[in-house]
């Protein structure tokens, strides 16, 4: 196959539509918008303009009404993933609003040992019913690559939104740094070859 031409992703061989969902039939789950990544040993490039993203998609979510689940990570005491300090609390700009679903987990799967499942069902979403779920948040290649395989895995359609997520540079096996851009990148080609599909704005994302 040459270079130019476009692969054929397994999705494509199994017959999976591709199609971005409308966003008022789906759930939205924010993964881990905490202070976190915003500053000190765990900062992400473009941490900022995917918050902005992030907070402009809940925006259109909560107008939509659209269900709303808002996931984070606790780490534990004296770790940048504290959610009793505010280092490791939910940005100001994402905040949950009264009535808004939030989800606390320890591992990169949001689905994994959380209450993220039952939380959905109570919505009317139930595993294998096939509904969308809207992915955004930090890190791309991590919890979100990993939460969204674990709602493909369940029967769900995921789909994330690239401006909505970022992620840091990695050092290599072989001792050279993959850039964060280059990481991003290659997440969210992971996810569109099986688990998902990926849209690039949240204003690609049909209301």
């Amino acid at each position: 196959m040459s270079a130019n031409q476009p692969s054929t992703t397994l999705r494509d061989v199994i017959g999976l539509d591709n199609r971005p969902p409308k966003l008022s039939d789906s759930v939205l789950i924010l993964i881990d918008f905490q202070n976190t990544y915003r500053t000190g040993v765990m900062a992400l490039e473009g941490a900022e303009e995917a918050l902005a993203a992030g907070a402009r998609l809940l925006e259109r979510a909560r107008a939509a009404g659209t269900p709303v689940v808002h996931v984070l990570n606790d780490g534990g005491v004296d770790t940048p993933y504290d959610i009793r300090a505010h280092i490791g609390a939910l940005s100001d700009e994402v905040a949950p609003a009264d009535g808004e679903a939030v989800v606390v987990k320890q591992f990169p799967n949001s689905f994994h040992a959380t209450e993220l499942e039952k939380t959905l069902t109570d919505l009317g979403v139930a595993p294998g019913s096939g509904k969308d779920l809207v992915l955004a948040g930090f890190m791309t290649h991590m919890c979100v690559n990993y939460t969204a395989q674990g709602a493909f895995n369940l029967g769900y359609r995921p789909t994330v939104v690239a401006e909505a997520t970022a992620t840091r540079a990695l050092t290599t096996p072989d001792g050279t740094v993959l850039p964060a851009t280059a990481l991003h990148t290659a997440a969210l080609t992971a996810i569109t070859d099986l688990f998902g599909t990926v849209v690039p704005t949240v204003d690609a994302l049909p209301i």
